[in-house]
């Protein structure tokens, strides 16, 4: 099994090219208040020389539709990632896959869709790993990215235990709260390919 590996919080096309130079399969953007938050403008910038077949995916938490449709008509992702319950409020076009994002606070296992979904803790990207044996039943329920505290030195013993279909990390590549570290990208993505042979 070949693991799905997103590195989100990227702001610039140098982060860009080291993501996708480790083998990374997509690459994120934060439009919600972060210190990774970026503009629709600098994640286009960011992204002119994405390589077909790597996801490019926007990062929102509780838009409203003007915003979203901002970012659609600006960044124009492949993928639009924020809390389940927003998806009612947003018109995405049918082209823009939809990633809903579960928290652990609040998710049950018979709340999952069969197709591709995070989970994570209350806050993201604030480092917070979720409960891993809870995380391996959710994963046999869709396509789940886990998130939520990964980095090089727990991925391994995240994917040998929870299974899932993906893996998603932002400030676990950090050197600086919001500055990517490449050669820690280049690692946590090693980390991950190591565990699938241990599966």
């Amino acid at each position: 099994m070949t693991t799905f590996i997103k590195i989100c919080g990227l702001r610039d096309a140098e982060d860009v090219a080291a993501a996708m130079d480790a083998g990374a399969n997509a690459v994120g953007f934060v439009f919600a208040e972060s210190v990774r938050q970026v503009t629709p403008q600098q994640a286009n910038d960011a992204t002119k020389n994405v390589r077909p077949g790597v996801r490019r995916v926007a990062v929102m938490r509780h838009p409203t539709n003007d915003e979203c449709q901002a970012v659609l008509d600006e960044f124009a992702p492949d993928v639009i990632q924020t809390d389940v319950e927003d998806f009612a409020r947003l018109q995405i076009p049918a082209n823009v896959e939809c990633w809903p994002v579960y928290r652990e606070v609040t998710a049950g296992a018979g709340d999952m869709p069969p197709g591709v979904f995070l989970y994570e803790g209350p806050d993201s990207g604030s480092g917070q790993t979720v409960d891993w044996s809870r995380a391996a039943d959710i994963a046999t329920r869709g396509s789940m990215i886990l998130a939520g505290g990964l980095a090089e030195d727990n991925v391994r013993q995240a994917v040998r235990m929870v299974r899932p279909w993906g893996v998603d990390v932002s400030s676990g590549v950090e050197s600086l709260p919001g500055r990517k570290d490449h050669e820690l990208i280049k690692r946590f993505v090693s980390a991950v390919r190591a565990a699938e042979i241990e599966l």
